[in-house]
């Protein structure tokens, strides 16, 4: 978990074993622009094909989903709202530039996931193509913000403040969260729709595994 936040506030890749000193050319503002709004119109449809199959993933984006099938909230709104505390976090932490990409991207998820109920409708869709091409497009997404130093807030800033500050391990209190989310899943979703939403989260994790790697790429921002 540390090594997600120094890729962000140094720009660069996550497991990297180079110094903090390199200085690899940066992104254009243009490309850093271009690429949040992909990164975030990627995330926002992946989330569309998980709320659709009635399915849920891990972290925030978790949370907004249950939320909405559980009738409470829309998941735009939800996943807006549930992700304000961690702003605060994020500027503590990470600084104003990292806090305001934050606020940014998290936004136009939730904006374009508004939205693209009016753009897109399915007459059918397959529950395990959801969760397949859902975890990758949200795995996608996020490579493409994290390597323009731009994250979507949630549950991992928490972790490493915790961590910290009062010493509780980032990657088991990360762990607990999602577990969390997956025990909130049993109350609204059958036992075939949380194997799938696991199997999508698996998906998306993969995505980034082995493609944010510094061994094999060098990611700019």
């Amino acid at each position: 978990m540390r090594n997600v936040v120094t890729a962000l506030r140094f720009r660069i890749p996550i497991g990297s074993k180079k110094t903090i000193g390199v200085s690899p050319t940066q992104h254009s503002l243009q490309e850093d622009v271009a690429a949040i709004l992909l990164g975030t119109s990627f995330v926002a449809f992946g989330t569309k094909l998980f709320a659709d199959a009635h399915l849920v993933t891990g972290g925030i984006a978790g949370v907004a989903l249950l939320l909405q099938h559980s009738g409470t909230f829309p998941f735009w709104v939800a996943f807006f709202a549930v992700n304000l505390p961690f702003y605060l976090l994020a500027w503590n932490r990470l600084g104003p530039a990292v806090a305001l990409r934050t606020l940014l991207a998290v936004s136009l998820v939730s904006i374009l996931a508004g939205a693209i109920h009016s753009w897109v409708e399915f007459s059918h869709l397959d529950t395990a193509f959801a969760a397949i091409a859902g975890g990758g497009l949200c795995g996608v997404g996020l490579l493409i913000l994290f390597r323009h130093r731009t994250g979507l807030g949630g549950f991992n800033l928490l972790a490493w403040y915790l961590q910290d500050t009062i010493g509780i391990r980032a990657g088991y209190f990360q762990m607990i969260l999602d577990l969390a989310v997956l025990a909130g899943a049993f109350l609204v979703l059958g036992a075939g729709e949380i194997l799938l939403s696991v199997f999508g989260a698996v998906v998306l994790n993969l995505v980034l595994a082995m493609n944010h790697r510094s061994d094999r790429y060098v990611a700019m921002s």
